[in-house]
């Protein structure tokens, strides 16, 4: 993306052995999932909660769920002291014949965070869930029980899926806002209901500085909730904590997160704008130098503040990815890549060989394999950059795929022409590429009789966000792949605050009779900009 400088956890063990979704949600779940935590008393509890000497255990930061499929799932809780963290699920509100699973101990070598892992669920269900947290010592001593819901993946074609999907939040300077609600577009969102979220990066911005408040070009004030950690840019391992925390103090995402079950990937901004790896800064807001320090404490504070099936939150992240497919049935496979951890050096990116490429040779061949394995009737590919989007770093390197040279594949390009041939010649149908990173919204359609490079069949990509941060004017295509933008919805200067232009995310919805998928680019306050109904069964999509 362009600089834009602001102004393991162990196996669980069940003990014991459906609502409509759309009908449960409106009461109880609500009240639990909007907890309490002043602005005021922000910086203070994320700084040390080890230091909350009274009382019983306390999960401040909400409940969430990961990487929910049709017989299980993860659910993530924070304490705000050592506590061992128990999970109960139903099919019910009341919990009468509740099942009962024993989760880890929460201490400071995961930031007082855990992941509880729930498997054997019922497919296609509502499932509710509740998280106590116990006194190590005194298992009696139990905080206030966190309640949450998700529901399964269905096992059956004709009942659907309907998901959401965006990214970039809290950038450029635009953190929690209470004067306009703070995250309000989490609480449209909410309202929605969907399947589930898949978050395709920048889920932070450990690079962004948070100001108390920001002047707009028509003299109206931008006022944000600050913490110590988002004064300065992360460096440290609490640092970079401190900035997975501070969206959690917003009301919306909590609530949100208590509902709906989220698919995370990161791209650049959760270490630095524009990073990769092996990368010596030149910038004097850093004291740490190497990027690869600063990207192994943002993976360590990622794998403990989101729940990843690959990334075991057990103190460490080098034994696990990003990288992963999470099945939803018969009808989607959600292959999400991790476009970052593996990529060569950003360059002008006009090199006739380029086997590192920006997914890496393992991770391309993985998913070769895996889209070849697959045998749903939509391929989802969750690409936390564009394909044909040219995205600068800097006068004369490139921060994504393309480069702005509209002839045949070079460098980053070799290894899309790869898959893109792959997918063709292996027949592999339905594969539709959903992508955040540009702060803006969009819809291409690749066609090779338009393009370069031809030996792949058509296919779209869809653009959405920001979330909770800047907006940006659109950027330009390279040709090389034959892309049509068919829409965009972009500012016309750079950095445009959420006060001035609305937020974006992207729906998706699949019938489950006929098959089609309908994606729909939204905007903040409701309104559906642009729509597209693709037809199951071709050879690309």
């Amino acid at each position: 993306m362009p600089y834009r400088r602001p102004q393991s956890q162990p196996e669980s063990r069940p003990q014991s052995q459906s609502p409509d979704r759309r009908a449960v949600l409106r009461g109880s779940l609500a009240a639990s999932a909007a907890l309490a935590l002043p602005a005021s008393a922000a910086g203070a509890a994320a700084a040390a909660p080890a230091q909350a000497l009274s009382g019983r255990p306390r999960a401040a930061w909400g409940v969430q769920t990961g990487d929910v499929t049709s017989s299980s799932g993860l659910v993530w809780v924070r304490s705000d002291r050592p506590a061992r963290m128990i999970v109960e699920t139903s099919a019910t509100e009341s919990f009468r014949r509740a099942r009962r699973w024993h989760g880890p101990l929460l201490g400071p070598g995961t930031d007082f965070t855990g992941t509880t892992a729930l498997r054997g669920l019922p497919a296609g269900e509502q499932v509710h869930y509740r998280v106590t947290l116990a006194d190590p010592d005194d298992p009696r001593r139990t905080g206030e029980a966190f309640r949450g819901t998700f529901r399964t993946a269905s096992a059956k074609r004709r009942e659907g899926v309907r998901f959401l999907w965006s990214g970039d939040i809290a950038g450029q300077g635009w953190g929690i806002n209470p004067d306009i609600g703070g995250y309000r577009v989490y609480e449209e969102m909410r309202r929605l209901d969907p399947d589930f979220f898949l978050c395709s990066g920048d889920t932070v911005y450990a690079d962004g500085v948070i100001q108390p408040s920001v002047t707009l070009p028509d003299g109206r004030t931008w006022r944000n909730i600050t913490t110590p950690e988002k004064s300065k840019v992360a460096e440290t391992l609490d640092e970079f904590r401190g900035n997975f925390r501070y969206n959690l103090l917003d009301e919306n995402v909590r609530r949100f997160n208590a509902q709906v079950p989220s698919i995370v990937q990161w791209d650049d901004h959760e270490v630095r704008n524009n990073w990769y790896p092996g990368q010596i800064l030149d910038d004097a807001r850093y004291t740490e130098k190497n990027v690869d320090v600063l990207a192994a404490r943002s993976m360590r504070a990622f794998s403990e503040y989101f729940p990843v099936s690959t990334l075991p939150a057990r103190g460490r992240a080098d034994d696990g990815r990003i990288y992963r497919v999470v099945r939803q049935g018969p009808l989607l496979d959600v292959f999400v890549l991790d476009m970052r951890t593996y990529r060569n050096a950003n360059s002008p990116g006009r090199q006739p060989d380029d086997a590192s490429g920006i997914l890496g040779a393992e991770q391309l061949a993985w998913l070769k394999r895996e889209l070849s394995r697959s045998r749903a009737v939509w391929k989802v590919i969750a690409s936390d950059m564009p394909l044909g989007i040219v995205v600068p770093d800097g006068a004369a390197d490139f921060e994504a795929v393309a480069q702005g040279d509209p002839g045949a594949p070079l460098g980053r390009e070799l290894q899309i022409a790869e898959l893109l041939r792959h997918i063709k010649h292996a027949r592999i149908t339905g594969t539709v590429w959903l992508t955040a990173d540009v702060h803006y919204t969009s819809a291409q359609h690749y066609d090779p009789s338009r393009a370069a490079f031809k030996d792949f069949a058509p296919f779209w990509e869809f653009v959405s966000g920001p979330l909770a941060a800047g907006g940006f004017p659109a950027g330009r295509l390279d040709a090389t792949f034959g892309p049509d933008q068919v829409f965009v919805k972009a500012p016309t200067r750079a950095n445009v605050s959420p006060m001035e232009s609305p937020q974006y995310f992207g729906e998706v919805e699949i019938d489950g009779a006929s098959g089609e998928l309908t994606v729909r680019l939204r905007a903040e306050g409701g309104v559906v900009l642009f729509s597209k109904v693709l037809q199951p069964g071709r050879v690309g999509a």
